[in-house]
């Protein structure tokens, strides 16, 4: 997938599209390394002060369970509910996602920290580094069997392509009956609408078909036959807006002209002069 200028996350934000520098995920990874080793020390120190008697048998159990909860359970929880925020990456302004731009879930985040293990920990980050500096994107082996990256989220500015309204659609939009949309529907059309250039031709395609099918039933007729899906969204969604702004042009000159009856006497007698 090629983006140009940004891409738009599930929040509906728009990010700068260019992976992170690798001076970036070099600062975010070392934050991160510290911030866990510090929770993963502070565990064995309450352990410690607990003075309960454990054998080794049971010390290399707990030694393991600290480990797998510092090296996995706690980077997986927080990277799926930040959606590719870790503490590192929110002080240096990164964020991880999809290579189609949306934002890591659960299983993204487990690969990349199961691969973690071995390429930032047991390697002491060695690994992690030289497939950075080989990758384009900076992709460590995590992201590239998550099908993840790292991108910058500061200095990118918010962009939406603007509405258009297709030339051969406009004498249909003119006359057919759109009824309102639920404003999940109309959000997620226009975001798609918003980086519909930015995304790969199959998920464009994919989004366009399912979103229309989505939309048709709210419109009557039905666009001409062989009408394009993205075209068809972009017409109800640039008729939708413009009898809005009628609608709404309406009632604010309703509401002056009532404001000016007020402003007189009973039975539109005019005001005496002062």
């Amino acid at each position: 997938m090629h983006m140009q200028d940004g891409i738009v996350i599930g929040e509906g934000v728009v990010l700068d599209a260019r992976p992170a520098s690798f001076v970036s995920r070099t600062l975010a990874a070392l934050l991160d390394l510290g911030a866990l080793a510090f929770v993963g020390i502070a565990l064995l120190i309450v352990v410690a002060v607990q003075n309960v008697s454990i054998d080794e048998q049971w010390a290399a159990v707990l030694s393991v369970v600290v480990a797998v909860v510092v090296m996995v359970v706690l980077p997986v929880t927080v990277e799926t509910l930040s959606r590719g925020r870790s503490l590192g990456k929110l002080a240096v302004g990164t964020r991880v996602v999809r290579d189609d731009g949306g934002p890591v879930r659960f299983r993204h985040s487990l690969v990349r920290a199961l691969v973690g293990v071995g390429e930032l920990w047991l390697t002491f980050g060695s690994v992690a580094l030289v497939a950075s500096l080989s990758n384009s994107r900076g992709k460590r082996l995590g992201d590239l069997l998550a099908g993840t990256y790292v991108i910058r989220v500061r200095g990118g500015r918010a962009q939406t392509a603007p509405l258009g309204m297709p030339p051969e659609l406009a004498a249909w939009a003119r006359t057919a009956d759109i009824r309102r949309l639920p404003d999940g529907l109309a959000l997620a059309a226009r975001q798609f609408l918003g980086r519909a250039s930015r995304l790969a031709p199959v998920s464009r395609s994919g989004l366009a078909d399912e979103l229309a099918g989505r939309v048709e039933p709210f419109v009557a007729p039905g666009p001409p036959p062989g009408t394009p899906p993205e075209a068809f969204l972009h017409a109800v969604l640039h008729a939708r807006r413009d009898r809005e702004l009628e609608r709404g042009r309406v009632e604010q000159e309703r509401a002056e002209a009532r404001a000016d009856t007020l402003h007189r006497l009973p039975y539109s007698i005019p005001d005496p002069p002062r």
